[in-house]
């Protein structure tokens, strides 16, 4: 039996700063989750040496707070790109504004719970679930950037921490503060779970390179479906 042959197009979808962007994040978020984590749960680690040679936690916190920063304007920065990048990077991705965006998300979750094939084009960029989703996620990385920042004023004289020093007696105090900072910390560890595995899924249901355009860029589209 004869088959058809499908001719594909080339887009240059996802630009080199919005591609750094990633990245950068990932590792951040992946050294501020295994950091924060033992900040909020020390290992006893114990040595036969005197106690300022055990200087393992002080070192394990400059890690984070050092990671914090480069965390903090890398997000600065994707936000100034939101404004000024390619329609694939634009903030009007993130928040569904149309009806199409809304009957895009009902069919990506009958792909992505129900399993079942696509019936319309999906958007070659962020879908509007992923987009809504990846919103959302930028206001938990907003707010874990003001919480961390408030926690650090009272150990640092940095003008960029002394500004959220009004958020510890406004959220009610220090323990307060660590609690909803730590808690947070649960969100980034599901959303890099299911934000791997969808990736993946959808590069096997869409066959469109998504998992290799954050390192090249570009996706493939079929001719006769483009838009």
């Amino acid at each position: 039996m004869a088959t058809r042959s499908l001719s594909y197009r080339r887009l240059y979808v996802w630009e080199f700063p919005v591609r750094i962007y990633h990245w950068i994040n990932a590792s951040c978020v992946l050294v501020l989750m295994v950091t924060g984590f033992l900040i909020g749960r020390p290992l006893a680690i114990s040595y036969a040496h005197e106690a300022y040679q055990q200087y393992w936690f002080g070192t394990l916190r400059f890690v984070h707070f050092v990671t914090a920063f480069v965390f903090f304007f890398n997000f600065m920065f994707r936000t100034y790109w939101g404004f000024v990048g390619n329609r694939y990077a634009r903030w009007s991705n993130f928040i569904p504004h149309k009806v199409s965006h809304f009957r895009e998300i009902g069919d990506v979750l009958r792909v992505d719970i129900l399993q079942s094939s696509p019936k319309r084009l999906i958007s070659i960029g962020h879908n509007a679930l992923a987009g809504f989703t990846y919103f959302l996620s930028f206001l938990v990385f907003l707010f874990q950037s003001i919480t961390g920042f408030a926690l650090y004023s009272s150990m640092s004289s940095s003008p960029l921490p002394r500004l959220f020093a009004w958020i510890v007696p406004v959220m009610g105090g220090d323990f307060a503060v660590r609690q909803w900072h730590h808690m947070a910390l649960w969100f980034f560890v599901i959303f890099a779970l299911v934000h791997v595995y969808l990736v993946f899924y959808h590069d096997y249901v869409e066959g469109r390179g998504t998992t290799s355009s954050m390192v090249g860029g570009w996706k493939f589209e079929k001719d006769d479906e483009l838009r």
